[in-house]
């Protein structure tokens, strides 16, 4: 089965609502391709990599959390961003790229399958009136060691976390990819533990003083399923082919 350039666009758009959000780039389809998708490919990043592969594979569209065209950065399509583009409209695909909405969405978004993959009960936005702090929370229920969390994280993500703390975790807050910056707001909610993907030099004494244990997992690892979810969701609703490609990155 195939669907339109078209029905694929408002179907993601309508799922993760992106005029919610003041975005750091834009959402949704930012390379068109030809009009009819068969295949779609999932990635947490538009590398060129992540390009080779589903040319090779035959892919209609590429769907990615970590797209192009952020705020800030230089706008001409010169080096490796115009190598990028050119191997998407010479083969004709489409790129669409979610950024905080799909970090937002309460199911299929990354912090949503982040949550579920620990075995968070509870999980929900932190502040949900801010949706430009995606930042969730939630509790165990019986509570665990942070020793088990760093468990279920490592066998989940198939790397070993970064561990600052120890003791026993109710309560927890989590933020995937970069989200070190929120730890204070983290210990400002009084949770046991907070979860995310990077880690700065002064997070860990920030983390030692507010007495609130850290974990970073990695910032690709923590953003690996919200997209393939999305991309799965896709298929089941619009009968086209999904495949999710793993590209390496240890950060």
């Amino acid at each position: 089965m195939a669907c339109s350039r078209q029905q694929l666009s408002e179907f993601l758009n309508n799922l993760l609502e992106p005029e919610r959000f003041q975005d750091y780039c834009p959402n949704g389809l930012q390379v068109e391709g030809k009009n009819e998708i068969h295949r779609l490919v999932t990635g947490v990043t538009a590398s060129q990599a992540l390009i080779d592969e589903a040319i090779k594979r035959g892919a209609d569209a590429i769907l990615v959390h970590h797209g192009y065209f952020w705020r800030g950065e230089h706008p001409c399509l010169t080096g490796m961003k115009a190598t990028r583009i050119r191997s998407l409209l010479s083969a004709d695909i489409n790129l669409f790229a979610y950024h905080l909405p799909l970090d937002w969405h309460p199911a299929v978004g990354n912090n949503a399958t982040l949550g579920e993959l620990m075995g968070v009960d509870g999980s929900g936005p932190l502040n949900p009136a801010d949706t430009n702090t995606p930042v969730f929370k939630g509790y165990f229920s019986p509570e665990i060691t942070v020793q088990t969390l760093a468990a279920r994280l490592s066998d989940g993500l198939a790397r070993e976390p970064l561990v600052i703390g120890e003791g026993n975790v109710n309560s927890i807050a989590w933020c995937t990819g970069a989200g070190q910056g929120y730890l204070n707001a983290a210990a400002d909610a009084g949770v046991d533990v907070f979860v995310t993907g990077e880690v700065s030099e002064q997070t860990v004494h920030t983390a030692r003083e507010r007495n609130i244990a850290f974990i970073a997992a990695g910032h690709h690892a923590t953003e690996r399923y919200g997209v393939q979810a999305l991309g799965a969701k896709a298929s089941e609703c619009l009968g086209i082919t999904h495949e999710f490609i793993e590209i390496d990155n240890p950060v």
